[in-house]
C-alpha cells in the first residue's frame, strides 16, 4: 500500500473552475434533472458506480453530483489534446486499460481510505450504445479490496449524438437517477473462489445500475436486473 493519497494541490483550485464552466453549459444545451440525490451517503467513502455510453457521461456525474469525486481515465486518453488537459486538471487518476495497475489500486484504496470518494465505470469503457456490456472482473477486484458501499447510478440520455442534438438546439433531456447504497456480500476465503466472486461481484452492482435504467439501456443485464421501488420503467 502506498499509504496516503495527495491530491494535486492545483486540483483544488481547477477543479470548482471546470464545475464553475461545464455545469451551466450542460444546462443550457440539454436538461439535465438528477433523480434519487438523497440516496447519496455524503460525508464518508463511497464508490459510484455508472454505466457509460459516451464521453458526456463522466462530466454530466463529475458536474451535477452533490460531493466531489475522484474520478478514472484511460491512459490513451491523457495524450488527447482537449480531453486529456481537461483529465489533467480535474486531477484524474490515470488506469492502463487491460492491465493489473498495481500503482492504480493502491491510490483508489488510499483516497477511499481518506474518506474521499471515487466515480468508476464497470464496463470499462464506453459502449458508445445505450445497451450495456457485461461489467469486467478487474472492476470486481476493487471492489473487493475496497469493502465501502457502492452507489449505483444509471444515466439516461447521454447518447453518442448528444452534442449534435445539444448544437441544433434540442435540449436532450439528461436523467442523472441515484440508487440506494449497495453492501457488498462478503468474500470468500479459497484463492479459485475470489476469483469466480470477482466476475459476480461486479455483475451485482452492474444489475443494481441496469435496473434504475429504461429497457433498451439494461442490455446484458436485461434479464437480472435488479429494481429499486422507486424505479418501475
Amino acid at each position: 500500500m502506498s499509504g496516503t493519497y495527495r491530491l494535486p494541490f492545483y486540483a483544488y483550485v481547477t477543479r470548482p473552475m471546470l464545475r464553475l464552466l461545464f455545469t451551466p453549459i450542460f444546462q443550457i444545451f440539454s436538461r439535465v434533472k438528477v433523480i434519487g440525490a438523497e440516496n447519496v451517503p455524503r460525508g464518508q467513502a463511497y464508490i459510484a458506480a455508472l454505466n457509460h455510453v459516451s464521453i458526456i457521461d463522466p462530466p454530466v456525474a463529475l458536474c451535477f453530483w452533490p460531493e466531489s469525486l475522484e474520478a478514472i481515465g484511460a491512459t490513451d486518453v491523457f495524450t488527447r489534446p482537449i480531453q486529456g488537459q481537461l483529465l489533467k486538471l480535474y486531477g484524474t487518476l490515470p488506469v492502463h486499460r487491460g492491465e493489473y495497475d498495481r500503482a492504480l489500486i493502491e491510490n483508489i484504496l488510499a483516497l477511499l481510505k481518506s474518506g474521499r470518494r471515487l466515480m468508476i465505470a464497470p464496463e470499462g469503457g464506453r459502449s458508445h450504445v445505450t445497451a450495456m456490456r457485461r461489467a469486467k472482473p478487474g472492476v470486481g477486484f476493487i471492489l473487493q479490496k475496497a469493502n465501502v458501499p457502492i452507489v449505483p447510478v444509471g444515466l439516461v440520455g447521454t447518447t453518442e449524438d448528444f452534442i449534435q442534438r445539444g448544437l441544433h438546439g434540442e435540449r436532450p433531456r439528461v436523467e442523472m437517477r441515484i440508487g440506494r447504497p449497495i453492501q457488498l456480500p462478503p468474500f470468500p476465503e479459497g484463492a479459485a473462489e475470489r476469483r469466480e466472486a470477482r466476475q459476480q461481484v461486479a455483475d451485482l452492482v452492474m444489475r443494481h445500475i441496469a435496473g434504475l435504467l429504461p429497457e433498451e439501456y439494461r442490455g446484458v443485464y436485461a434479464e437480472t436486473a435488479i429494481f429499486p421501488t422507486s424505479y418501475s420503467n
